[in-house]
């Protein structure tokens, strides 16, 4: 068994933890959603089962996702909770054609910073969130609002047992994961998060603490088919409309995951085409059973790769253990107190957070550094999906500003032809810099311009450099001369 499947008992441990962190967000997202909450774990469970198997990125997690809850709610609100599994599945389908038709492998091209970025910002938000629910608070809807509201949440949890009850299971826990790497090999071979997970439980039960704990009923009640009115749907142009938002929005979220997991294991990369394709197949299948949507979900993606998980087999056996303990042992789950499982996530919120990068960065690249600061913060200002854009476009930008970097060199002896050299790239962002200088040149001396140290001249520069180079020959004693590279 060892030889055939050499990574087994890592990734059985593994997937024990991702299903732990995987039970409240399961719960959470689809209650945000306005849904019941069961169908988030019928999400959680395709995301194991079915994805799971498929190839594309071997260690990320799908299930629900946070950065959906505003969509999936205004489109319930808005069409009903049945009309919701047909959206779903078409926007599973259009996913696959988008595999079939490598889009993927486009995702590839993001910058570096903007995955750190990424990673930072939803990290804080993780924190910030998870704080509130480890004093049994609730905690606002805006990352924003999370983190502002901090303050007050805990002048509140101070004046309350209950929270302060609540709060030291979840210290604890965090305690527990920390130290427990400092113990001996032997023991260290538990993840540790699962033996706090398993002594927060046992603390609650021996000093009968008042702490809130995972309540879940039975599944098959919940899952629906859609039928036929809700086909009928489509005919709506604001239907598509979700649908296409919808298609975008979990293809970019978990491709943007599956660039970030990469950044935190060595094992095999993403095949981008391929996970978009399980992308697909998992949101088809939820759609089938009028389930929440699907995407890649950096929290679990990076649980599973800290609690040591090798190949797919760990996200698998965690959809198994969803549907085992969520259909058939619900009352299991009652045992394990929320306080904890926040806990596990502020641990993994900090992990996400990557100081040493940029520290490393602010030494050679401090542009890709503002890269990463405006990204993290605009998720937290906005949400994940526009907070990245902002950081792509900012990325793009500073690109194009490094592309277009030029020097202009004007060397005038005070007798003969004014000389002026130019090098580097001469692009549209940089003419009118190189207009006004060219401008300020006398008119009643010759001039000679030098284009041979130019890496690269655009259409709109050299028009422009043509124009000027008439004009100035038109009004002077003798035409400019021109030298351009051999």
């Amino acid at each position: 068994m060892t030889t055939k499947y050499p990574y087994l008992r890592q990734d059985f441990l593994a997937s024990i933890v991702v299903f732990l962190v995987a039970v409240p967000l399961c719960v959470g997202v689809a209650v945000a959603s306005g849904v019941p909450a069961e169908l988030g774990l019928v999400t959680g469970i395709v995301g194991g089962l079915v994805t799971g198997f498929l190839p594309g990125s071997s260690l990320q997690v799908s299930g629900p996702a946070a950065g959906l809850t505003v969509l999936v709610f205004e489109a319930v609100s808005e069409f009903g909770v049945g009309t919701l599994g047909v959206i779903v599945l078409m926007a599973g389908l259009f996913q696959l054609a988008m595999g079939f038709f490598r889009i993927g492998r486009w995702f590839r091209a993001i910058s570096v910073s903007v995955v750190e970025g990424m990673l930072c910002g939803i990290g804080l938000v993780i924190i910030a969130g998870q704080i509130y629910a480890a004093a049994g608070l609730t905690a606002p809807q805006t990352g924003i609002g999370k983190i502002a509201g901090l303050p007050g949440a805990f002048a509140d949890a101070l004046g309350s047992s209950e929270a302060l009850a609540s709060l030291a299971i979840g210290a604890g826990t965090i305690a527990v994961i920390v130290l427990w790497k400092r113990l001996p090999k032997a023991v260290r071979s538990v993840p540790g998060a699962l033996a706090a997970v398993v002594l927060a439980t046992l603390a609650t039960l021996a000093f009968g603490l008042p702490v809130a704990t995972v309540e879940v009923e039975g599944l098959f009640g919940v899952v629906q088919v859609p039928g036929a009115d809700a086909f009928g749907e489509l005919a709506s142009p604001a239907v598509w409309g979700t649908i296409v938002a919808f298609t975008l929005i979990a293809s970019a979220e978990s491709l943007f995951s599956a660039a970030a997991v990469d950044r935190l294991h060595d094992g095999p990369r993403t095949q981008y085409d391929k996970e978009m394709v399980a992308q697909g197949v998992g949101n088809t299948v939820c759609g089938l059973l009028g389930a929440l949507p699907m995407t890649a979900v950096i929290v679990r993606s990076s649980a599973n790769v800290a609690a040591g998980a090798r190949t797919k087999a760990s996200r698998v056996l965690h959809g198994a253990w969803l549907l085992l303990f969520a259909a058939a042992l619900p009352s299991a789950l009652a045992l394990v107190p929320i306080p904890a499982l926040a806990g596990i996530l502020v641990h993994a919120g900090w992990k996400l957070i990557p100081f040493r990068q940029i520290a490393a960065l602010w030494r050679g690249h401090k542009g890709e550094v503002l890269i990463l600061v405006a990204t993290a913060v605009s998720i937290v200002a906005v949400n994940m999906f526009e907070g990245v854009l902002i950081g792509l476009a900012l990325s793009v930008a500073k690109t194009a500003w490094e592309a277009s970097h030029l020097k202009t060199e004007i060397v005038d002896k005070g007798a003969g032809p004014v000389q002026v050299h130019l090098t580097g790239n001469a692009t549209f962002l940089r003419l009118p810099k190189i207009l006004d200088s060219l401008e300020a040149l006398p008119q009643d001396r010759p001039v000679e311009l030098d284009l041979s140290g130019l890496h690269h001249l655009d259409h709109a520069c050299r028009t422009a450099l043509e124009n000027w180079a008439e004009r100035h020959s038109s009004a002077g004693t003798e035409p400019v001369r021109v030298t351009t590279a051999a």
